[in-house]
């Protein structure tokens, strides 16, 4: 039976994997309010399982809104969402010059700013609070996501 629990030893896995930054809109875990947590990326109803392979570092507004959901429409196509374990970064999104607005570059990125709320005013309010600090983007994110390239799916033949 698979289980949506992540078990302590696997939840500290994935948040160091994660650098403690959010894999989705790359806040850093300390500089939200309530922290990260291990996100299921394709959920168990939709047949996912609790694996390290299935499993991201969200913020609570990413993780939250994304719910159980792997994709959207986007042209009137199901599209489905990015994938940080099989998906760079930067081949769908981008930040913005003023370093707060998250720019879409593909569908798959459309599909996942729109459905996580990557661009909404209070987290463009956040993003902007952030950067004033110097807390966003944090050069471990950038870092991070310029250097690790994605595994590679495993083969099922």
């Amino acid at each position: 039976m698979t289980s949506t629990y992540v078990p302590a030893e696997l939840r500290r896995r994935i948040t160091a994997r994660a650098r403690k930054f959010c894999e989705y809109c790359l806040i850093h875990e300390d500089d939200t309010n309530f922290g990260c947590e291990a996100d299921h990326i394709i959920s168990i109803k939709h047949g996912g399982s609790t694996t390290g392979e299935n499993l991201a570092l969200a913020c609570l507004p990413c993780n939250r809104s994304k719910g159980s959901d792997i994709g959207s429409l986007v042209h009137d196509r199901f599209t489905r969402f990015y994938n940080p374990r099989i998906d760079r970064w930067f081949d769908h999104f981008e930040l913005a010059p003023d370093g707060g607005r998250i720019a879409v570059l593909s569908e798959i990125g459309s599909a996942t700013a729109r459905i996580l709320g990557f661009n909404l005013p209070e987290r463009l309010e956040e993003r902007a609070l952030l950067r004033s600090l110097g807390r966003y983007p944090l050069p471990g994110a950038l870092l991070r996501i310029e250097i690790e390239e994605p595994a590679a799916p495993a083969s099922g033949d």
